[in-house]
């Protein structure tokens, strides 16, 4: 990059402690559900980054003892020597990419569960685990702090042994025994480990002390502190005891990771925050304190124009990412080399969240190569060459059919897309028309400005095809991406044993429908809801802006239950209380009439009416196959591939990962193909080792 770019400045390198990272790009902490199970996979994982141009690669949340179990989750762990050659792959294929590795040790007191180890539970004070589990975390002694500071010191000179560069204490996000301790609604201790905010932070200046004493010569330690716990006077406050707690502590680590808490608001969803860089008025003074250590941040950071900003406004030195990195790894990269437009940013969906909150290795809604590095060798930015055929037609512009295009065109088919309605982007272009989804159309906008910049690509709208169609095209690899329906006879999950009796005169909607701009008169709407993701709930807001009386009925124990797994479930339900919707949970629907509603609990079966002038059924989707199955009895293609919601109703997120599986799919050996599908980390019993 020449420095008349207005972008040099974010590839300065920048001195850490006793390292320096080659730009300002940092891969901040972030789970991807491989840690300990999957270190071939985690390495690679975190190789990409690397390779993208991120000067700094962080792990997850490395355990650092058995009382700090994270089971189920795959977490990083460095319980003892013997996980040092797991983290070794790590290091080294970072280092083998130009980056340094850092590594976040932690202990999350009462938010670990040792449900593998059955190991006691530490906290500050007796009290409940921050789960709903029949067991309690018990108050730590003066001997279970000594023996934490042993641990934390233990765990940093293996990690330093390992070949990290950067080495976390970490106090943030409402999971970790050192910010426990600094909140006084978890503190209740009179020692001095208790009472005022000094007392408070005495075991974090503790950790970061014994930490640099072990190993700061070799090591830059680094130090993630949550600022502000966004409840207001309720819990720490930037301007208040979050500040306090930087000049207390600003001499002590050689680099400042500073975010806020809790885990839903550092990761909030473009749903709730649509704006990057939501998190600067927290964070903006902390390096007005600490001066010339150098200060990391976050906020769903896309824009390089803002990043330059903030750097230049002193705001921090390293530009931050957990979501923006997994979206496009190759973000750095693409700055750099100016470009901008080829940038797959983050659509702020917590797809990647969700993964983690279920256990399951990371993926990702615009970057489908996520989480499949080593499983499958996938790369963000390159794949195979096309092999003997010429051409592909691909039937249907949503997220599948777009991303199959585009990677088929990619490998250098003649590729030609045609979709049956007015415009490109199917589900996304109409999903992201909803409030708070704006973003979503990134997923068709990225893709559609890459397959309009291609020569061998033709894009058809108002194009339907029946097989008659498809065979005069001529073009002998077809690829079907043309989606689902929502049903309208409320059958779903809770109500396929027992269908509802619909009237012939009930006034009947579908999602499909309000995005369609088909509403009904005015008055009252009852959205029955047994899909029970996001979509029910943000047509709930749509129908209340657009002057509805709203009602919200679904068997689920609260509203839109799958999203407290992408950690906004509370606010999906706070917003609509706020609107005025009446929520009706734990409710089946039995029969939908002219005026009403009916009802029963999913518990006693009482049954009862919901005034209503219209329903709206979100229940399940009908697959659109008639052209699939039309061409699949002719039986004279030499390729013909179902993809997306076509094959799978699923998520956007799925959709885009089936269009990519399938383009790169595309004339490759299908014993291959499922060998990469179940290729797996499996332990090596053939020699015994010693326990």
């Amino acid at each position: 990059m020449t420095q008349a770019s207005p972008y040099s400045l974010l590839f300065d390198p920048v001195k850490i402690g006793p390292v320096t990272a080659r730009n300002r790009f940092y891969q901040v902490p972030h789970c991807n559900g491989m840690g300990h199970v999957r270190p071939r996979a985690e390495a690679a994982n975190r190789a990409m980054k690397a390779e993208g141009g991120w000067a700094v690669v962080s792990t997850q949340e490395a355990e650092i003892h058995p009382t700090s179990d994270l089971s189920p989750f795959a977490e990083n762990r460095i319980w003892d020597a013997r996980d040092i050659p797991a983290l070794r792959l790590i290091t080294d294929a970072v280092h083998d990419k130009g980056s340094l590795a850092a590594i976040e040790l932690v202990h999350n007191g009462n938010h670990a569960q040792n449900l593998l180890t059955r190991g006691p539970i530490f906290a500050p004070s007796d009290m409940s685990l921050s789960y709903a589990l029949p067991k309690q975390a018990r108050a730590m002694d003066k001997c279970d702090i000594r023996d934490f500071r042993r641990w934390h010191r233990d765990a940093a000179l293996r990690a330093r042994d390992a070949g990290f560069d950067i080495i976390y204490v970490y106090a943030g996000h409402n999971m970790t025994l050192a910010q426990h301790f600094m909140l006084p609604h978890m503190n209740q201790r009179s020692d001095e480990y208790g009472g005022s905010l000094e007392n408070r932070v005495r075991l974090t200046r503790e950790l970061l002390e014994d930490t640099r004493e072990a190993v700061g010569d070799d090591c830059a330690v680094a130090f993630r502190f949550a600022v502000d716990e966004m409840l207001g006077a309720d819990g720490m406050q930037a301007a208040e005891e979050g500040r306090a707690v930087v000049e207390m502590l600003k001499d002590l680590p050689d680099l400042w990771d500073v975010n806020v808490c809790e885990w839903a608001n550092d990761s909030m969803t473009t749903r709730f925050q649509p704006q990057d860089g939501y998190q600067n008025d927290y964070i903006s003074f902390v390096k007005k304190v600490v001066g010339d250590k150098p200060v990391v941040g976050v906020g769903r950071l896309t824009s390089p124009d803002l990043m330059v900003s903030m750097v230049r406004k002193g705001i921090v030195d390293l530009i931050g990412a957990a979501r923006p990195s997994i979206a496009d790894p190759f973000l750095p990269k693409k700055i750099e080399e100016g470009r901008i437009d080829e940038i797959r940013e983050c659509i702020g969906c917590n797809i990647c969240v969700s993964a983690d909150t279920q256990g399951v290795p990371i993926r990702c809604t615009q970057n489908p190569t996520m989480g499949e590095e080593w499983r499958r060798g996938w790369h963000p930015e390159k794949i195979a060459p096309k092999g003997r055929e010429e051409a592909a037609l691909v039937v249907g512009g949503g997220p599948a059919g777009l991303e199959c295009a585009l990677q088929l065109a990619r490998r250098g088919y003649a590729v030609t897309l045609a979709e049956a309605g007015p415009e490109l982007g199917g589900r996304v272009t109409r999903e992201s028309a909803l409030p708070g989804l704006g973003a979503w159309k990134r997923v068709a906008d990225y893709r559609l400005n890459e397959l309009r910049q291609r020569g061998n690509v033709d894009l058809f709208t108002d194009s339907p095809l029946d097989a008659d169609a498809v065979a005069e095209l001529g073009i002998p690899n077809v690829f079907i991406a043309t989606g689902a329906k929502w049903r309208r006879d409320g059958i779903g999950r809770t109500t396929l044993r027992s269908p509802p009796r619909i009237a012939p005169d009930a006034a009947i909607y579908t999602p499909d429908d309000i995005m369609a701009g088909s509403l009904p008169p005015k008055g009252r709407i009852a959205i029955y809801d047994d899909d029970q993701i996001y979509i029910a709930g943000v047509l709930a807001e749509k129908l209340v802006q657009e002057g509805y009386e709203v009602g919200l009925i679904t068997p689920g124990l609260m509203v839109s239950t799958w999203t407290d797994l992408t950690l906004e479930q509370h606010r999906v339900q706070s917003r609509l209380i706020e609107m005025g919707v009446s929520l009706h949970v734990t409710r089946q629907l039995t029969a939908l009439d002219a005026g009403s509603m009916r009802v029963a609990c999913t518990y006693s079966g009482c049954e009862e009416d919901i005034p209503c002038d219209a329903a709206l059924l979100v229940t399940e989707r009908h697959r659109e196959t008639a052209l699939y199955e039309a061409l699949k009895a002719r039986g004279d293609l030499t390729t013909l591939d179902l993809i997306g919601d076509a094959a799978m109703p699923a998520l956007i997120a799925d959709a885009v990962y089936h269009g990519h599986l399938a383009a790169r799919s595309f004339e490759a050996d299908p014993a291959e193909v499922d060998r990469n599908l179940f290729r797996r980390e499996i332990t090596d019993l053939s020699e015994e080792t010693q326990p």
